[in-house]
């Protein structure tokens, strides 16, 4: 079968396109922008890539479109195959057809951690020697791609395993279905890792996202499992709302636990019961946290907690989360995901308690749709308390500069990216760590702002 993807660079589609193509099928694909990290991903797969979405493309006759969330009416290409009614359907409907039906999904939700946690999930099936299928948005460090479809080992018929992960996003499908994405892929192991407002582009209020994890939870089944944060009244919320599945509360002791021994040890428990002691890099009580829902939904897959724990032990984490970038002239550059002030939050914290009274200089582009509408600009400021000197790229968010006059002094903001860069270079001492947070590219800004450190 032929497949044409529309939004193909996409971490999702992006995906998609992997494991279509993995299935045996024929796999072109386009895009307004063809760009890393996908596109170098995707054309390393001898995918077909092509920029725009001209109605010419309709001349490729493939057997089906998938459609991206990113395609509006109005796209030229979508509009002509509305016009000729030609065969198309959402990514997750054709994930859910054509690649999880029959499987054991574990399916990781919530508004922070997704990609932490499939991704700790997925290396513990792996190390496990369950050879997992896995749909992530990101690149796990422990895998060389963000999806495979997952075949058994040394299997002399390329028998498929039985388990797929997959980071089950609560964004809509696409614009002929407006469900969230998740409610396509009927999990039998749920993890719920916390709830909170976002995407108020397409989002009312709480109440809405809080109903779509409800349909979420509906069709989780009576003998499979929810791994859930046992302290997130938005969850418990919801789960009051109706549940028919067994519940593994994280996060407090009447469930999953963790006792912190030391900066980077920690002792894990499970109803009060030592599960053994984890001693690893990762930074943060997030962490923590992602590690125990890991745990819980792996050991419903069958791995014994102890196996899992050592796999934990061998995480190298995702791309883009506290991510180290370089050290010049011993000033240390990261990269990190954080969009969202909650996420902003713990991974400063996660970091302050790493390096202690070194100075921190963040660095922010508000580039996620809530965060250009403004939605957080009452909590921002107080999100990036912990840092020493804030930097914000108010490019396309005229707000920032207001919302951060609270912090004072310590906080600058810049429209223009090359005086963004200059300014954090003069400022950056030997011994300082620059954080960097978008959920985009923000410019190739950690290779510009190295390069101008070594410069001066």
């Amino acid at each position: 079968m032929h497949i044409h993807i529309l939004g193909i660079c996409g971490t999702f589609m992006g995906g998609i396109a992997a494991i279509a193509q993995e299935a045996g099928h024929k796999v072109t694909g386009c895009d307004q922008n063809v760009y890393p990290p996908m596109s170098t991903q995707l054309e390393s797969l001898g995918i077909e890539l092509i920029s725009g979405f001209s109605s010419e493309q309709i001349k490729l006759e493939p057997d089906i479109y998938v459609i991206g969330n990113v395609v509006t009416r109005g796209n030229p290409l979508m509009e002509e195959i509305l016009n000729q009614n030609l065969p198309y359907t959402s990514g997750p409907q054709w994930l859910s057809e054509n690649i999880l039906r029959n499987r054991w999904v574990l399916a990781v939700a919530g508004t922070h951690g997704k990609t932490t946690t499939s991704s700790m999930l997925t290396w513990i099936l792996e190390y496990a020697g369950l050879n997992p299928g896995f749909l992530i948005g990101g690149i796990p460090e422990n895998f060389d791609t963000s999806a495979r479809i997952g075949l058994r080992p040394q299997s002399q018929a390329d028998e498929i395993s039985p388990f797929f992960v997959i980071e089950a996003d609560e964004y809509d499908t696409a614009f002929f279905d407006k469900r969230s994405k998740f409610v396509h892929y009927h999990p039998k192991t749920a993890i719920l890792n916390n709830l909170e407002f976002d995407h108020a582009d397409i989002f009312q209020d709480l109440a809405a996202i809080e109903r779509q994890f409800h349909h979420f939870i509906r069709i989780v089944p009576n003998q499979g499992l929810i791994v859930a944060n046992g302290i997130d009244h938005n969850l418990e919320h919801v789960l009051k709302q109706g549940c028919w599945t067994p519940i593994e509360p994280f996060g407090v002791t009447t469930g999953w636990h963790t006792t912190q021994l030391e900066q980077t040890t920690t002792e894990v428990f499970f109803a009060n019961a030592s599960q053994g002691i984890l001693k690893w890099e990762l930074l943060g009580e997030h962490n923590r946290m992602n590690a125990l829902a890991a745990l819980a939904a792996a050991r419903h897959a069958g791995v014994p907690v102890k196996v899992g724990i050592e796999a934990l032990v061998q995480f190298k984490n995702v791309k883009r989360r506290m991510e180290k970038r370089g050290v010049i002239h011993e000033i240390t550059v990261y990269d990190d995901f954080a969009h969202h002030p909650t996420a902003i939050q713990t991974t400063l914290d996660g970091l302050r308690s790493h390096i202690g009274n070194a100075r921190i200089i963040a660095v922010l582009e508000p580039r996620s749709n809530t965060m250009k509408m403004g939605i957080w600009k009452e909590k921002l400021a107080k999100s990036l308390e912990a840092a020493d000197t804030v930097f914000c790229y108010s490019f396309n968010a005229d707000w920032v500069e207001n919302a951060l006059s609270k912090l004072g002094d310590k906080a600058k903001c810049y429209a223009d990216l090359s005086q963004l860069i200059d300014a954090i270079s003069t400022v950056a001492i030997p011994g300082d760590h620059i954080l960097v947070m978008s959920n985009g590219g923000f410019g190739g800004i950690h290779e510009k702002l190295m390069a101008a450190i070594r410069n001066k």
